[in-house]
């Protein structure tokens, strides 16, 4: 393990740890209590060789970081700056790192009735669930087939993987349609 990661492990271990008595929560990255990242201000600690490639699989050094738990960790720790680039971030450092395309992944759309409207709850593949709506949006991504991604805090974006998109095809209405939060969306002008 290089010095960079392995200080990234522990600073992740000490912020982690007020964060596991906490219950799931909805709008957040990992189904966690999101972290104030907007309030960490650190300066940049250089590069770390991590890589998150096109279908959200993170890798350390080439290699996949199978421990899920860890994965979900630093997606609450991810966010993505003015200058375009991707960051983990804790309270004392910043550290950046390679994302081939999105961040994270749609990998299920499931329809609920919130407040007597229908809601589309989109769940991640770091554990988060949002609801579509015009904060998310539904944004084509030409370099992914025509699918689409949603926009999430801090910066980040979710594609939809294959098997999500065909979902939300499947619930569409006969005009391509979606309607969650009181919106509709076009699946059709993602094509």
């Amino acid at each position: 393990m290089d010095d960079a990661y392995a200080r990234l492990i522990q600073n992740v271990s000490s912020v982690s740890q007020s964060a596991e008595t906490t219950p799931a929560f909805a709008g957040s990255v990992n189904g966690r209590q999101p972290y104030p990242l907007d309030q960490w201000n650190p300066t940049n600690c250089g590069f770390v060789d991590i890589a998150i490639d096109r279908e959200g699989r993170w890798f350390h050094e080439g290699s996949e970081i199978k421990r899920q738990e860890l994965v979900s960790l630093f997606a609450g720790l991810l966010r993505r700056e003015e200058d375009g680039c991707y960051y983990l971030v804790t309270p004392v450092e910043k550290v950046e790192v390679d994302v081939a395309l999105h961040p994270l992944m749609v990998v299920d759309a499931s329809p609920m009735v919130t407040e007597g409207q229908p809601v589309l709850a989109l769940v991640l593949n770091t554990g988060g669930v949002f609801q579509l709506s015009n904060d998310t949006g539904l944004n084509p991504e030409h370099r992914a087939s025509g699918a689409a991604y949603v926009k999430l805090p801090h910066g980040l974006s979710a594609l939809f993987t294959r098997a999500a998109w065909y979902r939300l095809v499947e619930l569409a209405d006969e005009n391509g349609d979606i309607v969650s939060a009181g919106e509709r969306f076009s699946l059709l002008a993602n094509n």
